[in-house]
């Protein structure tokens, strides 16, 4: 069983930056995938960053790319979104997940576990 708590959500006006967390219970952190996604308003969630389990592959949605950049510490299991450039339409409910193992998946259906959410309000 694996937990997450996402924190570092907010309002932040547009062009600014946040840095969320996802922190991970359980001792196979360091061995699995994580993932970002996001739900805005009326839509379904999304992709938006993977990275895998030692840091040296990542992708991205193409909508953040060269906006977002995900990372990882092991050594505290916590995986990082550090969100630039802030755009409205980021606004959404941003989640962590985790998947164990070498894959580096791209679709929620492959991950194994989810935070519950933190909310992120860019403002124009």
């Amino acid at each position: 069983q694996v937990s997450l708590v996402e924190s570092g959500g907010g309002l932040v006006q547009a062009g600014g930056s946040l840095r969320l967390s996802c922190a991970a219970s359980g001792r196979t952190f360091s061995s699995s995938a994580m993932g970002w996604f996001r739900q805005a308003p009326g839509k379904e969630r999304e992709f938006v960053a993977v990275i895998n389990w030692s840091g040296g592959i990542t992708s991205y949605e193409d909508s953040v790319k060269g906006r977002f950049t995900i990372s990882r510490d092991n050594a505290k299991n916590t995986v990082y979104l550090q969100m630039n450039s802030l755009k409205p339409e980021d606004t959404a409910v941003y989640y962590c997940a985790f998947k164990g193992g070498k894959l580096v998946p791209r679709h929620q259906s492959l991950f194994d576990y989810w935070g519950q959410g933190t909310q992120v309000t860019v403002s124009s």
